[in-house]
């Protein structure tokens, strides 16, 4: 009697063989995992998720005295409190997203050497992991925003509704920048070291720590180019109303990060093949 499969494996000839289908019949693998996460990054901690708060408004409270008080770096006409957090929590979840893929590899060799599952699994639960985390920091900045928007401090503006598209950017762009860093690191160890170093770099290459407003004009086009900066400039235009929204940069922020992206999704199909023997 002939037996039928419900699942075959097949080696990956094609260099665009992605198999997304795939993917999503392992979405339950996904919320296991982001589960998985979001409990091991809390457990055996006293204060628990309280932490996603603690850790932004600390991050948040230094970045008040040293840049805003000492260095003068806050805009004028808002809080300073508040146009750091809004910059805080959202390179925070870039960076968390960035860094933890980063390791995608490295990090789950065990299991990866195990059992058969699409790989991009992995990095897919750590951006939604992460998701959790801006959520409950998110609730915490929509709270402070309130009282000072009843106090005529700031002024919202409907750019706010742009938040989903933020968020699914900074999202493709750490995955894209992570995966690319996992992939590399299964042969050179070193840019392990790099990673924090280099995530440190581009927070101040990106207007987090200081008003965008100081940055030369003759300079801006090339700035703008990071992918990050108009990010952080159209999430403090939406929610705290400052400066303008510029859709040009926006643009093109998004076309370097489906580059990104998409480079990312080639080199780890290419890796993938082979991780174990090197990882």
């Amino acid at each position: 009697m002939e037996q039928k499969f419900s699942t075959v494996i097949v080696p990956k000839t094609k260099l665009l063989d992605f198999h997304f289908k795939e993917v999503l019949k392992y979405r339950d693998l996904v919320f296991l995992l982001v589960r998985r996460n979001f409990v091991s990054q809390y457990k055996q901690t006293i204060l628990g998720p309280l932490w996603a708060l603690i850790q932004p408004l600390l991050t948040t409270i230094v970045f008040t005295v040293v840049f805003g008080r000492l260095a003068g770096l806050a805009a004028d006409g808002v809080p300073s409190f508040l146009f750091f957090m809004s910059g805080n929590i959202a390179w925070h979840y870039f960076s968390s997203c960035l860094t933890q893929t980063a390791n995608t590899f490295t990090g789950n060799a065990g299991i990866l050497g195990k059992v058969y599952f699409p790989r991009i699994v992995m990095p897919i639960s750590t951006v939604l992991t992460n998701l959790i985390s801006f959520s409950i920091q998110f609730v915490m900045f929509l709270v402070l925003l309130a009282i000072y928007w009843a106090k005529g401090a700031v002024q919202p503006t409907w750019y706010a509704l742009m938040l989903p598209a933020l968020l699914l950017q900074m999202a493709m762009l750490s995955l894209g920048v992570g995966i690319i860093i996992s992939s590399l690191t299964t042969k050179y160890r070193d840019l392990k070291m790099l990673i924090g170093f280099g995530v440190q770099l581009w927070m101040y290459g990106t207007p987090v720590a200081y008003d965008i407003g100081i940055v030369p004009q003759r300079f801006m086009d090339v700035y703008m180019l990071n992918p990050m900066t108009p990010i952080i400039n159209t999430f403090r235009t939406a929610f705290l109303g400052l400066g303008s929204f510029d859709l040009l940069h926006y643009l093109i922020s998004w076309g370097v990060t489906i580059l990104i992206l998409f480079l990312g999704l080639l080199l780890f199909n290419r890796v993938e093949k082979t991780f174990m023997d090197t990882v």
